[in-house]
């Protein structure tokens, strides 16, 4: 046990656990990008599984999830994911855009790259801008989006106005439930941790500087 998971909470070993054994069956199947990306779609249907109960059991609190199809201010808030996620990302973008669409969107990402690379860590926590795979006010990838936005659930949408329009204010912050956060954070390092003992480094990137580079280069496994 290292040192840190002597700090995890007993549900953070369970998640933990969870996100580590889907990435040991990417051992089992033979290392390929096929087992890479199956295991990470049951990652993300775990994930949507835990995040619908979720939902279920705030709205018979009266506390309903405030996240809908055409929300999207925390589409403009930076993002950031480990390098598995975004080359699975960018092999799904591949397959669904048209040539034309590719070129659009790497013009997109390349607009926004340009803005926060500019940026220190610190700063860039209060830039505000759509991210590039924003289409008509959904996520044209929303199937194959990241942990992070898997798990940015809100109850209070005037939380997340506020949040946009005044990032500088410390006290201001999304009203968002805490549980799904965790969860996702947990099995996310139990995956990327059993992905590192098999010889398959994840590097955590913002966004858009990982998408630049997952679509300019070959898939992280043949």
């Amino acid at each position: 046990m290292s040192e840190k998971e002597k700090h995890f909470t007993e549900n953070d070993r369970i998640f933990y656990s969870d996100g580590y054994k889907l990435a040991q069956s990417v051992v089992d199947q033979g290392i390929s990008n096929q087992s890479l990306f199956a295991a990470m779609e049951s990652l993300y249907t775990a994930i949507d599984g835990l995040n619908e109960s979720v939902t279920a059991l705030a709205k018979r609190q009266n506390s309903a999830v405030a996240c809908i199809k055409g929300c999207d201010w925390c589409c403009r808030q930076e993002v950031y994911a480990g390098s598995y996620e975004l080359h699975y990302l960018s092999a799904q973008i591949k397959l669904i855009f048209s040539p034309d669409e590719l070129s659009e969107l790497k013009n997109r990402i390349e607009e926004k790259y340009e803005s926060t690379s500019k940026l220190t860590d610190d700063e860039v926590l209060n830039f505000k801008s759509a991210c590039p795979l924003l289409r008509d006010g959904a996520c044209s990838m929303y199937s194959f989006r990241p942990m992070a936005c898997r798990i940015y659930m809100s109850t209070k949408l005037d939380t997340c106005i506020n949040f946009y329009h005044h990032p500088e204010d410390e006290t201001n912050f999304p009203a968002l439930i805490e549980f799904p956060l965790r969860a996702g954070r947990m099995m996310n390092e139990g995956f990327g941790a059993a992905l590192k003992e098999i010889g398959v480094q994840s590097v955590e990137f913002r966004l858009e500087d990982g998408l630049r580079r997952a679509l300019q280069t070959d898939l992280l496994m043949r």
